[in-house]
């Protein structure tokens, strides 16, 4: 059955009386215009006399700043914010430009959002109060509500000289209205240190520091930043800059007071910095401070810091001496927490272990710190006594960090998120797949010594390799050596499912708009990365950003979880066939086909039929077959339970390569959740394709990694099936009633080629055209069903994406004659 629409070729009495007061209100507005346009100078003289007006605003305020500086102490200035309920606990940089501000501009009014306190620091005014217990407000904006109230002086500013500069801005009335715009002075409220020989005198950087609103301190405590030549990371740093390292002041290069003063605006410090590799201690620069490509090679190289529930942390140095995770009554003490919070810019981690090594010795390991930045981390190993004593304190550090009671928390899962408090992450008794998976120097070996047939082995050898699943966390962004994420529990993954589909719901729901929208998704961002940590949490913005890196990492990151049981340990000795045991695991028959079977044929026919060049930058990828094999998954139906079906498809479906153990050993599941874009339009429905083209933009994630699986599977959409040209106002309805459903893409198959495989299985196999559904948010054809019992995987397609029409230059260049 075709879903239908309703026309619109007719407009209605009520549209056409709408456009007719539009054009009404138009034709009144167009002399109004003309006139406009016509004293067109008038406006500019306006804009001089406000443009005026703010200079002399500004000169008034930079000379109250310096009055208020000379005749207030740090000490004054706080008492007035206290006096004012504002927070003095900051740190006396900044205690001056707050001050200042609500001196001369009156007390700021509350967070339009939350309602929290708004405070000003550099760039504008900030909220500080809280969204949700997972998240902090991010509210900033440049132009602050104020109180029209006036300002709270206590006694001990009445008596001094300044206080009828004060009184005059405490009525309302004649207060100036502040507005921070782009072109305010990028230095405004910092406290900028010098140090070393620079390409211009310090005299020079100071002027120009203090002109754009800065100011320069001859020590480096307290500031905001310390400015050296780039020759200092040669030199391996001065005194000053080890000083600076040692309290965690940022040390930046030269060229950082230059962009900033050219660009109007503070540029940031991270991208500046040279003391990270010229610290004291030697320590590297941070992964979420290093470009993402040299983020990926390391991590992808890295070892694991903790494997599982029972994993000793490497950097604990006791798992080489026989350390073991303390068990009592029946008790782990071993825990991940995590916080995402980017209102307060941060994003932690914590490890907690008691460590039982060295003849029963019991040590507290504790580390914690930044998610990306672990060689900075605050690292203490201690050993201790007594046991009960070492456990109460474990307990004790658990509920500073997460507000939460340790013994709870194990045993019946039960924790309460707090403001500000962290999160644990619920590791599962077990190796992660990138500890205990295939090392590379055991591949060939263990392919080797296997009983299966080369092929085969060869197969399962890739499934059960660490380097598959690695990229995969690499590419989302979820591969932190610090938290194991592909050994978790079920009830920390169903956690996160339920986040996602809460959000989803939400979304579809909500009427807010502007800031409140703004706030609904950064709430969701910071729940997300406390669940999932990363080392680079980005805002998510859009339903594609939600689908990308929410829903599908969320299906990603569960199959790497199945992976890891699956796969176990398999670090130690490949003699005793331990691939041949895996794929026992699987409870899947694994065959390859010869090229000269007819669904060899059949297939390759299905893929050149229906394949459309990748494409990547300027260059496109064909693909090319290495192995064909055919299924019998035991967690699916099979092909005669299927046969019995109605409307019956062979479909591609694309998967990683991280995903297929996954799918081979329980077959497919449902999307995690619906939403308005193509892949999970239909809500949680599993997702198939005519065409190969669809199936290959997740078969394919690097051009460095070439090869890829594609999965053809039997779907039995049944009796009644809907068309859709954009997505399903109310996908609940089809789910409720497994309606098969067919989205209608840009492209389509031509239907004179296709033709009728086994026991009328219908092969959508013909070229990819032009449709006449050119707006549909699809490229291709997708088909929706919704009962896993309804498709069996039948075949899984090894490939291989190959540069198209590429042309090398292979002429030598010319050798020079040397002179006679």
């Amino acid at each position: 059955k075709v879903h239908e629409k309703r026309s619109h070729t007719h407009a209605s009495d009520e549209e056409k009386k709408v456009n007719t007061r539009k054009h009404k209100a138009e034709a009144e507005q167009e002399p109004k215009k003309q006139k406009i346009d016509e004293g067109g100078g008038d406006d500019n003289g306006q804009a001089t006399n406000a443009n005026s007006h703010v200079a002399d605003v500004a000169a008034e305020f930079e000379k109250f700043c310096r009055a208020t500086r000379e005749h207030l102490s740090i000490k004054q200035m706080r008492e007035i914010l206290e006096a004012n309920v504002r927070d003095s606990s900051i740190a006396d940089e900044a205690v001056v430009p707050r001050c200042q501000d609500i001196l001369f501009y009156g007390p700021l009014g509350d967070c339009p959002v939350c309602g929290g306190t708004l405070e000003f620091s550099d760039d504008g005014y900030h909220c500080q109060g809280a969204y949700s217990e997972w998240s902090s407000c991010v509210f900033s904006t440049r132009s602050p509500p104020r109180k029209e109230e006036p300002l709270n002086i206590p006694e001990s500013i009445v008596k001094t000289s300044i206080y009828d500069m004060i009184e005059k801005h405490r009525n309302p009335k004649s207060r100036p209205k502040r507005e921070i715009s782009a072109s305010d002075k990028p230095f405004a409220g910092m406290m900028i240190s010098l140090s070393g020989r620079l390409s211009r005198t310090h005299q020079y950087w100071k002027k120009k520091i203090e002109k754009n609103g800065g100011e320069v301190a001859n020590s480096v405590i307290g500031a905001t930043c310390l400015v050296v030549s780039p020759s200092e990371r040669d030199r391996g740093g001065s005194s000053k800059v080890a000083e600076a390292v040692e309290r965690e002041i940022p040390v930046v290069r030269e060229v950082w007071l230059a962009d900033s003063i050219e660009k109007r605006k503070a540029q940031a410090l991270d991208a500046y910095d040279i003391a990270s590799d010229i610290a004291v201690e030697g320590k590297g620069v941070a992964l979420n401070q290093q470009d993402s490509t040299v983020v990926a090679l390391e991590t992808l190289t890295a070892e694991l810091k903790v494997f599982g529930k029972r994993g000793v942390h490497v950097d604990s140095k006791l798992q080489d001496e026989g350390g073991k995770i303390l068990e009592k009554d029946g008790l782990l003490y071993n825990c991940a927490l995590t916080l995402c919070d980017q209102g307060r810019n941060l994003n932690d981690f914590c490890i907690m272990q008691l460590i039982v090594a060295r003849e029963n010795h019991l040590y507290l390991y504790y580390k914690k710190g930044k998610i990306g930045d672990s060689l900075r981390a605050d690292d203490k190993l201690e050993e201790w006594e007594n046991v009960n004593d070492a456990i109460r304190e474990f307990a004790k550090l658990f509920e500073e960090l997460t507000g939460g009671q340790f013994e709870l928390w194990e045993r019946e899962k039960k924790i309460q998120k707090k403001k500000l408090k962290f999160f644990p992450i619920d590791i599962d008794d077990g190796v992660e797949v990138r500890s205990g998976g295939l090392g590379l120097r055991q591949h060939g070996v263990a392919a080797a010594h296997s009983k299966l047939d080369p092929k085969v082995a060869n197969f399962v050898k890739v499934l059960c390799s660490q380097e598959i699943y690695r990229y995969a966390l690499v590419e989302m962004g979820y591969d932190s050596p610090e938290v194991p994420i592909g050994m978790v529990t079920d009830l920390h993954l169903k956690r996160c499912e339920e986040t996602l589909q809460q959000f989803a719901e939400k979304l579809k729901y909500s009427t807010e708009t502007g800031i409140q929208a703004d706030a609904l998704w950064a709430d969701f961002t910071q729940r997300w990365f406390t669940l999932i940590p990363t080392t680079r949490p980005f805002p998510f913005r859009d339903y594609e950003e939600l689908a990308d890196h929410g829903a599908y990492a969320c299906e990603a990151i569960r199959d790497i979880n199945t992976a890891s049981r699956l796969i176990e340990d398999m670090s130690g000795s490949t003699l005793d066939d331990p691939l041949f045991d895996r794929y026992v695991k699987l409870y899947c028959s694994i065959s390859p086909l010869e090229k000269e079977e007819d669904d060899y044929k059949m297939i390759l026919k299905y893929l050149e039929k229906t394949y459309d060049p990748v494409t990547i930058g300027d260059i496109s990828y064909g693909v090319s077959v290495d192995n064909i094999f055919a299924l019998e998954a035991s967690a699916c139906p099979s092909l005669d339970d299927i046969k019995k079906l109605p409307n019956k498809v062979l479909l591609w479906c694309g998967t990683r390569s991280s995903n297929l153990l996954r799918h081979l050993q329980m077959g497919f599941l449902p999307s995690t959740c619906s939403l308005p874009v193509p892949g999970y339009m239909f809500g949680r429905a599993i997702v198939c394709s005519d065409a190969a083209a669809e199936a290959a933009r997740y078969g394919f994630t690097a051009v460095d990694r070439p090869e890829g699986f594609l999965i053809l599977a039997v779907a039995a959409l049944g009796e009644e099936i809907q068309e859709f040209s954009s997505p399903p106002e109310d996908s609940k309805s089809l789910e409720e009633k497994k309606i098969g459903a067919k989205g209608l893409g840009k492209k389509k198959t031509d239907e004179s080629e296709h033709f009728v495989w086994k026991d009328d299985i219908k092969v959508p196999c013909g070229k990819l055209i032009p449709s006449e559904h050119k707006d549909s948010p699809l490229e291709y054809n997708e088909y929706a069903v919704y009962d896993p019992q309804q498709v069996s995987i039948r075949f899984l397609v090894a490939v291989k994406f190959e540069e198209q029409d590429v042309e090398y230059d292979t002429v030598e260049p010319e050798m020079v004659q040397p002179e006679a």
